[in-house]
């Protein structure tokens, strides 16, 4: 039996839009998550961790396109950076924003009646609610789920935990500080050893290439600000210098020194940083 006292009481709303109210019909955009020692939701103690996770991704923009072809995405893409931000601010106000946030949503935008779900790790907790809520559905081939970015989340936080560095690491660090304001991109993990700051984030190789371009560009921004500072990119696969979509990858990724890290060399690699993070 698990040791019950590892698990915390969370709450959860999850944020639909629903751009044809007559019709009732919606599509999950996003998950708001509080962990706090109060039940109550948006009650604004002092103790009340919030997180917040709005769809970012182009696989999931054109699944709606595929189902509201008229869907506000501009709307929506402005969204997240917007709550991140709200959430994230003095204590009182984020939890005056959330209860006034819920009583006054347009009917485009609607939350879910709020539920309450037992968790070890808030981060954990709300890549999994992301993930079965508003993710899209995954894609199966011969009976395995495909490689994706979720995949790769899930076999880093397992390594680090074996290795007993994931409480040392900062998790889905935001970027717009060193690109624009605004900005909703987020770093997968980040640590800090002996005056360096060093950035780990998923890039799937059999995906398009938005997202290591993305990181590219974010790796060159924060340089500009901050000269110890180390980038990884963990992939499914090592490249293969006889794929052209892994060989412009790979150079895009040289230009910015950026290593290149597949999940097999992952355990080489925690190990490691486990040694300087003590």
């Amino acid at each position: 039996m698990p040791d019950e006292q590892r698990f915390q009481t969370m709450h959860y709303r999850i944020l639909r839009y629903t751009p044809n109210v007559i019709r009732d019909e919606w599509i999950n955009i996003g998950v708001i998550l509080e962990q706090a020692p109060a039940a109550s939701l948006a009650s604004g103690g002092a103790a009340v961790r919030r997180g917040v996770r709005i769809l970012d991704d182009e696989r999931g923009f054109s699944r709606l396109r595929r189902l509201h072809p008229s869907a506000d995405e501009t709307l929506l893409r402005n969204l997240g950076p917007e709550l991140d931000a709200r959430l994230h601010g003095m204590e009182k106000q984020a939890g005056e924003y959330l209860a006034k946030l819920q009583d006054s949503l347009s009917n485009v935008l609607q939350f879910s009646p709020g539920r309450a779900v037992l968790a070890e790790d808030f981060d954990a907790e709300i890549d999994r609610l992301y993930r079965e809520h508003v993710a899209p559905p995954s894609r199966m081939r011969t009976g395995i789920v495909e490689s994706t970015k979720e995949w790769i989340r899930s076999r880093l936080k397992d390594v680090f935990a074996r290795r007993r560095i994931l409480d040392k690491m900062q998790r889905s660090i935001r970027v717009d500080e060193f690109t624009q304001p605004g900005d909703p991109f987020h770093i997968d993990y980040a640590y800090r050893y002996n005056g360096t700051r060093g950035y780990l984030h998923a890039v799937p190789l059999g995906r398009d290439f938005s997202n290591a371009k993305v990181y590219a560009y974010t790796a060159e921004r924060i340089r500009a600000k901050s000269q110890h500072a180390e980038f990884s990119a963990v992939t499914e696969v090592p490249p293969s210098p006889e794929n052209r979509h892994h060989e412009f990858i790979l150079r895009l990724f040289e230009e910015q020194q950026i290593r290149v890290l597949p999940l097999s060399r992952v355990e080489a690699f925690a190990e490691s940083l486990a040694s300087r993070l003590r």
